[in-house]
């Protein structure tokens, strides 16, 4: 009996945490990632970069262009900043790369909605993400090749 009573408790207490991480705004993970550790950088960075692709796709739908496009900046920013992290840490590269190859096919679906004046931000945006992934891709590879060296 007590084991189920703990069991229960730890669930809900890992409930609440995970919910309350989901709340967090993008201004408030901005500031959590100005003061976290180089790993833990990589990590915030991807979530504010997908949050601010879910607030962009919303923003261009709604049509509030300009909002989009501040989005859409914060996207690679912060995916450039996690990029840093990751290789700097030397830990999370390959997560950072994914979400950066996620978010990048993303971007190209919203693209296809847009009006042909509104995609060039969008296309330099993923642009951008496909050069974070090809260096992430390097790190991780040029460290097997050192490996393999030795």
């Amino acid at each position: 009996m007590r084991q189920i009573l703990i069991s229960t408790v730890l669930v809900t207490f890992a409930f609440v945490c995970c919910s309350a991480a989901k709340d967090e705004s993008v201004d408030e993970l901005k500031a959590r990632f100005e003061k976290a550790s180089a790993e833990d950088r990589a990590q915030l960075g991807v979530r504010i970069a997908h949050q601010q692709l879910r607030n962009a796709d919303t923003l261009y739908n709604e049509g509030k262009i300009d909002q989009a496009r501040d989005a859409v900046e914060d996207i690679v920013a912060y995916s450039e900043k996690a990029r840093d992290a990751a290789t700097q840490s030397k830990k999370h590269l390959k997560e950072v790369e994914i979400d950066a190859r996620k978010m990048a096919e993303k971007l190209r679906d919203i693209k296809r909605t847009l009006a042909f004046e509104d995609q060039r931000p969008v296309k330099e945006a993923i642009d951008r993400l496909e050069a974070i992934r090809t260096t992430l891709l390097d790190e991780m590879f040029a460290k097997d090749e050192k490996k393999g060296k030795k």
